[in-house]
């Protein structure tokens, strides 16, 4: 499961990094439909098609033709976008053995006893704690 999300995940960020956008994807035949317009119009070939909408000749392209603008800006691959996602995902297979406290057994008292000065402890009915 694990390298079939990491595979996914890649693929994704491929085709992000290349530009590609589910929009892209639905205006393709608008692209065949305007490339067929040019080889009918202009006699242009793909090369230069695609050079006249997405390489050095489209400046010269869109300043000549502006009443193609609103087709112009159905074709796919005409947005300018730039999102960045940084994700992280940390698999800790570290298992963590957990002690219980340690206790130590002593010897030694840890308590004192100062006389009191009341009469009843020198009758016998409160007594000191003793040693076991």
């Amino acid at each position: 499961m694990n390298k079939l999300f990491s595979i996914s995940l890649s693929f994704l960020v491929l085709l992000q990094s290349f530009g590609l956008h589910f929009d892209d994807l639905v205006q393709i035949d608008e692209f065949v439909e305007h490339a067929q317009f040019h080889s009918e119009q202009y006699g242009d070939n793909v090369i230069v098609f695609i050079s006249k909408h997405y390489g050095k000749l489209k400046a010269d392209h869109d300043k000549e033709h502006q009443e193609e603008k609103q087709e112009h800006e159905e074709l796919p691959f005409q947005h300018q976008s730039h999102t960045s996602c940084l994700t992280d995902f940390t698999l800790n297979t570290f298992i963590a053995e957990f002690k219980g406290p340690e206790f130590s057994e002593s010897d030694l008292a840890n308590f004192y006893y100062q006389a009191s000065l009341s009469s009843l402890h020198s009758e016998g009915l409160f007594q000191p704690p003793r040693l076991s």
